[in-house]
């Protein structure tokens, strides 16, 4: 078989090895296409708090063929950027009909953390209002999508003209750009305050999206994209009663599988009855693992991408 394989910390080279031999109660997938993620990149860069002996093949999220021919999406930590992966059995989720592999490739991990976190986390309830950071890239696309179908109005917030319409075109009622007023600019759309905050970024963005938060607010912490894990001033949580919640979904779904996979067959069934539509991302061959893993870490992809294997 063919796979990106990270023999050094920083890059990837694709090269033929052989295939992975599925051990008891595993299921060899023929992988059609396979998400790329940040966390893909950290395990990359060694800059994930698990780190992987070397070598290894990243990839954390697959879609493709079981032997019987069946269409499953499937997570599998390590090893999806190739042609073929063992995964557990119970990881292989049946694909329903309209949704092709790359958007299957890319939907488990943004879609679930955000309905985790909007959804059983932070109690997002209809009518209320969301701003969402870094809304051009995959988990920001996701969380617009999911506060729309639970009944939320959603504020972008995106870094390029590109990443602004993406966001709108997901949902979003309005987008500003980062470079904005982005406290002023979201009190106002707000009528004085939204209700919640999805931060998947991080950086000098998080205090004014604090402020933006009205009394009892929710100020959701998804990750630091930015590469910098801000210091958030406490006097403003406290003062208008805000609350910072925070979301490790990875952790959480390994720990609670039998939840997860109600979670994920809540978001299948959304897709199927149309109140989710993945976006479809940009699609590159496996030969181009290590540009895609440079702009995503540059902040240079607009929604997600899908390896082409």
């Amino acid at each position: 078989m063919r796979a990106a394989i990270c023999e050094e910390l920083g890059s990837v080279a694709v090269r033929e090895t052989e295939p992975p031999a599925p051990g008891p109660g595993q299921v060899l997938v023929t992988v059609a296409a396979a998400g790329v993620n940040y966390v893909d990149a950290l395990f990359v860069h060694g800059r994930y708090q698990i780190k992987p002996p070397l070598p290894f093949v990243p990839g954390s999220e697959v879609a493709g063929t079981l032997p019987t021919g069946e269409r499953v999406l499937a997570m599998c930590g390590l090893g999806g950027f190739a042609t073929h992966v063992a995964v557990p059995a119970a990881a292989a989720v049946p694909i329903p009909d309209g949704l092709d592999f790359p958007r299957a490739a890319t939907f488990t991990q943004s879609y679930s953390t955000a309905l985790f976190a909007l959804r059983d986390r932070a109690a997002l309830r209809r009518d209320e209002t969301l701003l969402v950071l870094g809304a051009g890239g995959g988990v920001g696309l996701a969380a617009i999508q999911v506060a729309t179908a639970l009944g939320a109005r959603v504020l972008a917030v995106a870094s390029t003209p590109a990443k602004q319409e993406a966001a709108r075109l997901a949902g979003a009622e309005a987008a500003l750009s980062s470079a904005d007023d982005i406290k002023a600019a979201a009190r106002e759309w707000s009528d004085g305050g939204v209700d919640a905050v999805y931060d998947p970024v991080g950086g000098a963005l998080a205090g004014p999206a604090l402020r933006a938060l009205r009394e009892g607010g929710r100020y959701i912490v998804i990750g630091f994209a930015s590469g910098d894990i801000p210091s958030l001033p406490l006097n403003q949580v406290l003062l208008r009663n805000r609350t910072i919640v925070g979301v490790d979904w990875g952790a959480w779904s390994m720990t609670h599988p039998l939840e997860q996979r109600r979670l994920l067959d809540e978001l299948l069934a959304m897709v199927a009855k149309g109140d989710l539509a993945p976006v479809a991302p940009r699609t590159e061959p496996l030969a181009s693992t290590a540009q895609v893993i440079d702009d995503l870490l540059n902040r240079r992809v607009v929604g997600k991408v899908a390896l082409i294997p």
